[in-house]
This record gives structure tokens, sequence and C-alpha cells, in this order.
């Protein structure tokens, strides 16, 4: 039985918005979202920035430093195809962030856990690794040619990396996601 005066919903919960649905951290069951949406959006820019290179066949980033020639020539010869690299590159970029939106969404909750702490686990060592490189590079120099402001991006990546997992692991453990 409903209060005439009093609030239509549980006490301790938040009053619903004026559609009937709970604002705030309740309304997306208390998980914390935007750092993946936001590394979904630089993992894109990414793929984005890969793919501009793929096409023109170059080694490197765009905004990234300048590989010379002789570097260039060494990499088609001793890896692989330079455009078959960025292009793999892109791929990475769009599997990247179509996983880290899965950790918030609905159809993450259908990815079994076990399947996803190691994949999250994989790019977070990954992001680790350049995200370390393009630090110290950034603020040391190590001789690869990143800047500092490429070392502060860096640093944002993999806190959102670190966020985004670590979100996953506190709701995954509670079973909401």
């Amino acid at each position: 039985m409903t209060d005439i005066a009093g609030p239509a919903h549980a006490p301790g919960t938040p009053d619903p918005a004026p559609g009937g649905a709970p604002e705030g951290p309740a309304a997306s069951g208390g998980r914390t979202r935007w750092p993946a949406y936001a590394l979904a959006v630089v993992f894109l820019g990414y793929a984005a920035g890969k793919a501009v290179y793929a096409a023109q066949g170059r080694l490197g980033f765009p905004s990234g430093p300048a590989v010379s020639a002789g570097e260039h020539e060494r990499y088609a010869e001793q890896m692989m195809d330079v455009a078959l690299t960025q292009w793999l590159a892109v791929a990475t970029g769009v599997l990247c962030a179509a996983l880290v939106v899965a950790t918030v969404t609905s159809a993450g909750r259908r990815v079994p856990r076990v399947l996803m702490l190691p994949a999250l686990a994989v790019m977070l060592v990954g992001i680790g690794a350049g995200a370390v490189t393009l630090v110290v590079d950034g603020f040391v120099g190590i001789g690869v040619g990143w800047q500092w402001y490429h070392g502060v991006v860096g640093a944002v990546v993999l806190g959102l990396m670190a966020a985004t997992t670590g979100s996953y692991l506190r709701e995954s453990r509670r079973g909401a996601v």
C-alpha cells in the first residue's frame, strides 16, 4: 500500500524520472560506462588513422613520428607487406572497439566471462606496452620520436582501459554483466 502523500517507489532508490525510469547510477545498473565508450572512440580513431596509412601503403600513424624510407623497406622485406600490416591494425582497432563496448552493453552480457576476461587481459597488456612506449619516449626520449602529448595520450588510454576492465570485473562478479 502506498502513502498518498509519499513516493510510490521503494525507499532508498532514486526518484523516478518523469517517464518513470530511474536516473543516475541506477539507470545503468550502477555500471561505469563512459570509459568503455571513450575507449571505443579512441580505438575507432586508431582504426581510421591506420586505414588512411594502409590506403597509402605507409608505415606509421598520422601525427606519429615519421618512418624513414629505409625502415619502411626493411619492414616490408623482413616482416610483411606494409599495407597488409596496416589493414590488420584497422581490423584490430575495430575489434577492440567492439569488445570494450560489449563490456557495458546487453550484447556483451551474452559473452561468457571466461572468454571476456582473457580478451580484456590481452588488450590491457597490449595497450600497457604501447602506452609505456609512448610515455617513456614522449617524456624521456628513447629515440622513437613520440612527443610529450603522445605520452599524455598513452597514459589516458591506459587509464581508460584499466577503468573499463575494472568496471567489467566488478559487474561480472555480481552477475550483472
